[in-house]
């Protein structure tokens, strides 16, 4: 497939190469060049500015009724190109063509959502202290928000910036990742097509570093939502912190999986394969830490394994594929290298840790036994096609291992025990608990984590009042 025209998309124009530094789109798959995109001057990044501070009242003005009718039909949209940009996210991400077709959905339906939550953004009237006088509470629009959204989904995650900001009535300046521009456009084009106004919504590119100092140190910005690693995640909320703009932070996780001995043990072991290598294991949320009772701990490791070996890697297109590449080049030696350190460590690779021959960045599934807590994968987000499994005999021995990171983003836990299940929701630190099931993202529910996991919530009601600000009035 022909790879669509690449731009910055400011003010209502696009703006294209026109003497802008640009950067190469590289197909993970093939290793071969797709595009070049245009990367936003500081001229640029004014404009954007300019534009979202000038646009936003009027996008305010037109109230959440015409607001969720534009948020509706830019969901139709999406839906009515699926097809296409399905397939353009296998092209720059890489994952597999079924999976992208599920993130189209779940984008359009994340529009959706924030169509109809914008018009219960409520407020309350207080009880009178005396005659005549009238105190009310109100929330508002925070005013214009900057959205950075990651590689790993790159249809779901700028539908989740984009849907929160304008269902709340913001206009927003989003920078999506470089990796897969095309899939962050085409979400934009689709609201621009439904009747977003100019200017309401800009869409930019460039060095990570150089646009975030720039939008966060503008005081046009009254919030941002950043979803990435730990790491940059404390670098922007200190730029933030300057100017006392809100944020809303989902950060790095490495969730952990208790599974206890009163388990089927294949049904666990055919939702765990799958949600771990679904996106080459390139998902914040994705089970990693398999902590197992003893028990049952040899013969849901050869399980792990013998799924793992036989998931068939390849091109996303092909039909047969579960797991496509890696997206990028600088994955290779990151994934490898944990699991190398944690080998030397002692850890057992019962299959995979090792590239794929050919070309694209391919990683085989791996899966790792007896990893002991010392080694670095067990502390530190492998983001790839990588579980690491260790044994436990206790109850609280399984609470201790999944609570010792400085990470709580996701966590999952597997019993058939009532009593034990009303525990571990008490006792497990995350965000968020799967509890006998691995999915726990959806746009009515709130995403985000705790600790160094970040702090507030992208979807669901959360999502949405993270783009408010709460106003008390007194009428006399």
């Amino acid at each position: 497939m022909n790879h669509p025209d690449l731009y910055l998309l400011i003010d209502g124009k696009r703006l294209k190469g026109e003497g802008r530094r640009t950067q190469a789109i590289i197909n993970p798959a093939t290793g071969e060049e797709l595009a070049q995109l245009p990367l936003a001057t500081p001229a640029d990044l004014d404009r954007a500015l300019e534009a979202a501070q000038r646009a936003w009242p009027v996008w305010r003005a037109l109230g959440p009724h015409q607001r969720g009718r534009i948020l509706h039909k830019a969901a139709a949209l999406l839906r009515e190109r699926g097809d296409a940009i399905a397939r353009l996210a296998t092209v720059e991400e890489g994952k597999v063509l079924a999976q992208a077709r599920i993130e189209l959905e779940v984008s359009a339906e994340t529009l959706d959502w924030y169509a109809e939550e914008g018009r219960r953004a409520y407020g309350r009237v207080l009880p009178q202290r005396m005659p005549g006088v009238r105190m009310t509470v109100v929330r508002e629009p925070v005013g214009p928000v900057a959205g950075f959204a990651p590689w790993n989904f790159p249809l779901g995650n700028p539908a989740r910036k984009l849907g929160a900001a304008l269902g709340a009535g913001c206009s927003v300046i989003m920078k999506p990742a470089e990796e897969a521009p095309g899939c962050a456009l085409a979400v934009a084009q689709a609201l621009v097509d439904a009747g977003v106004p100019d200017g309401v919504l800009s869409v930019v590119f460039g060095v990570p570093a150089e646009v975030s100092q720039h939008l966060l140190a503008s005081p046009v910005i009254r919030a941002i939502s950043f979803t990435g690693s730990t790491v940059v995640g404390k670098q922007l909320a200190g730029l933030a912190a300057a100017t006392m703009k809100r944020t809303t932070m989902e950060l790095g996780g490495h969730a952990p999986v208790l599974v206890f001995d009163d388990v089927d043990v294949d049904a666990v072991l055919d939702m765990a394969v799958t949600s771990k290598f679904r996106n080459s294991g390139q998902v914040c949320v994705s089970p990693t830490r398999f902590y197992v009772h003893e028990a049952i701990y040899d013969r849901f490791a050869a399980g792990f394994a013998e799924r793992a070996k036989s998931l068939q890697v390849g091109n996303g297109f092909d039909a047969d594929v579960k797991m496509g590449p890696l997206a990028h080049a600088r994955r290779l030696p990151a994934v490898s290298g944990l699991i190398d350190e944690a080998v030397q460590r002692g850890a057992k690779a019962l299959t995979g840790a090792k590239a794929l021959p050919g070309k694209g960045f391919f990683y085989a599934p791996t899966v790792l036994s007896d990893v002991p807590d010392t080694a670095r994968i067990m502390n530190e987000e492998p983001f790839g096609p990588v579980a690491v499994l260790s044994r436990f005999s206790t109850f609280d021995e399984a609470i201790a291992k999944a609570n010792r990171l400085p990470y709580g983003l996701a966590a999952y836990a597997f019993t058939q025990n009532a009593r034990r299940v009303n525990l571990l929701g008490e006792q497990i630190e995350s965000g968020m608990l799967g509890i006998n099931s691995f999915v726990i993202a959806m746009p009515e529910a709130p995403f985000g984590g705790v600790k160094e996991s970040g702090h507030g919530s992208e979807e669901g009601i959360e999502g949405l009042e993270a783009c408010l600000v709460t106003k008390f009035i007194t009428e006399s």
